[in-house]
């Protein structure tokens, strides 16, 4: 009984020193880099479960005419600080500009 909880203590203990050892550059995503999707795909991969696939707007408000509110800069702000029940930063660098400029089209 005790050679089997010492090779499992072993066994645990090279698991996690293995998993330290990794590289720490690959694990830091960078929140700047841009992705090659178009605003549009990054709108289905990010935004889609609260404003909905033609931005009508689930939990997250309508988002059909935002441009006729709101200019890029202003979207732009909002997607990287959040507002009312949205994450801040969901979209991040060239990616949230993407995605802002193509929302203030819509008028």
């Amino acid at each position: 009984m005790k050679k089997k909880l010492l090779a499992i203590t072993l066994g645990t203990s090279v698991v996690f020193a293995l998993g330290a050892c990794g590289n720490k550059e690959e694990s830091k995503p960078s929140k700047q880099s841009a992705s090659t999707d178009s605003a549009e795909q990054i709108y289905q991969k990010s935004c889609i479960g609260c404003h909905a696939k033609d931005l009508s707007g689930a939990t997250g408000p309508d988002l059909r005419k935002v441009g006729s509110k709101y200019d890029a800069a202003d979207i732009e702000e909002i997607i990287k600080k959040g507002r009312g029940s949205m994450s801040p930063g969901l979209i991040q660098g060239e990616d949230a500009k993407k995605v802002a400029e193509w929302l203030a089209e819509h008028k």
